[in-house]
């Protein structure tokens, strides 16, 4: 892959044969992002499990300490009472059947959808489109519960939903480079916290093989995992 000039001046302040204390690489995160927006604090974790056993598959939620910093447009789908408390929660986008009419028409302008299970025969019908994106309403990643204006306000404070790529990759945001160093440390440490706290019974060996730091646009730099000992 071809590099930009400046992406390469940026990865010369890292060693990529060294194993950064987390508070190290953060500093360095900061040192080497230089886009002209506010860039997502992203994190890459390669486990030693294997997806294609349903009984390795590691997937979760987590409140992230200091939220994401990003904007998450919310649907709720739902009905009667529903309504009212997924309105009162803060949700952006509130409704039923005409909110499922909307996507098949190919709406798509949210970020994350919240069904209650007495509307999930109807939501049903948009798994070919909102499976594909990642966004069908699931009850492990909390996005189908009987209390969807809990739910909205969990979302909205920063709670995230992950899960193990084919490959056993993590890769999510955990915040803003405009976070100060403190935050981003305490909303790394939540994040692995989880992943660990989540290690199959079946995982063989070395269960957390590499974390990698980095920012959208910027290189990556690898952590020592000494602190994923943190517990919740």
């Amino acid at each position: 892959m071809k590099r930009s000039k400046r992406y390469l001046e940026l990865a010369g302040k890292i060693d990529r044969s060294v194993e950064y204390s987390l508070e190290e690489a953060v500093k360095l995160l900061k040192q080497t992002s230089s886009a002209k927006f506010d860039e997502t604090v992203e994190l890459a974790l390669r486990l030693g499990v294997d997806p294609r056993h349903a009984d390795q598959m590691v997937r979760g939620t987590v409140a992230l300490p200091h939220g994401t910093g990003k904007s998450v447009r919310v649907l709720v789908l739902t009905k009667d009472d529903n309504l009212e408390k997924a309105r009162q929660a803060g949700a952006d986008f509130i409704g039923l059947d005409d909110m499922i009419e909307k996507i098949q028409s190919g709406w798509m302008d949210f970020d994350v959808v919240v069904a209650s299970p007495d509307v999930m025969s109807k939501v049903g019908k948009l798994g070919k489109i909102l499976g594909t994106r990642g966004l069908m309403p699931n009850p492990k990643s909390g996005t189908v519960s009987a209390d969807v204006g809990n739910a909205v306000r969990e979302i909205k404070a920063g709670k995230i939903d992950f899960r193990v790529d084919k490959r056993g990759i993590i890769h999510t945001g955990v915040g803003k480079v405009s976070f100060s160093e403190d935050k981003i440390v305490d909303n790394i440490k939540a994040f692995v916290a989880m992943v660990i706290k989540l290690r199959p019974a079946t995982a063989k060996g070395a269960y957390l093989e590499t974390i990698s730091l980095s920012s959208t646009m910027g290189p990556g730099i690898f952590l020592d995992r000494a602190f994923s000992t943190y517990k919740l």
